[in-house]
């Protein structure tokens, strides 16, 4: 699924904005959960972005561990983006180590969609808004002012975090994938 990202999000105008046909992605999901083979090759790449997001939410606790995400958001309001950098690699750290796997491909993902933003209208800006929410979610749901606050935080760490990924994960990030 990210390796078909990685190929073809750059290209596609709108990945992760766009969504997928919500009777194919059901579909899809179903089958996948049942540990059936599926060729997303011959999907929508908007289906595969849907239900990448949507696998995304379901990790327990979220990706980004819900338990951290108070630092998390803290991490925004930090001095300079040396601090920022540090601060997310330090909580990087108290990640489990599959999280952090995927994070650095997820990342790798990102960038190599922000590259070619003038192609595909998905800056660093955009994609934070269409994935942060699918990435870190509070650990008690509250009112939607408050959540609407928090969604706006958490955008702007992902932006941060896709703006800066190779200092944060290393440059290897944007070759995970080989020679595409």
């Amino acid at each position: 699924m990210l390796s078909l990202l990685y190929q073809e999000g750059p290209s596609t105008e709108g990945i992760f904005r766009r969504s997928g046909s919500a009777k194919t992605c059901k579909e899809l999901k179903e089958k996948l959960d049942s540990g059936a083979e599926v060729d997303l090759t011959c999907e929508s790449i908007f289906v595969t972005a849907s239900l990448f997001k949507d696998f995304l939410r379901n990790i327990p606790g979220s990706i980004l561990s819900s338990q951290l995400c108070d630092k998390w958001v803290s991490v925004m309001d930090q001095g300079n983006n040396e601090e920022k950098i540090k601060s997310i690699q330090r909580l990087i750290e108290q990640l489990p180590r599959a999280n952090v796997v995927l994070l650095r491909y997820i990342f790798g993902v990102l960038h190599g969609i922000k590259m070619r933003s003038e192609e595909n209208q998905m800056n660093a800006f955009n994609l934070a808004i269409c994935i942060a929410p699918s990435l870190l979610w509070p650990p008690i749901s509250s009112t939607p002012d408050i959540e609407s606050e928090f969604t706006k935080k958490i955008s702007s760490l992902v932006q941060f975090l896709t703006e800066n990924c190779c200092r944060i994960f290393g440059e290897e990030i944007t070759s995970l994938f080989g020679e595409i």
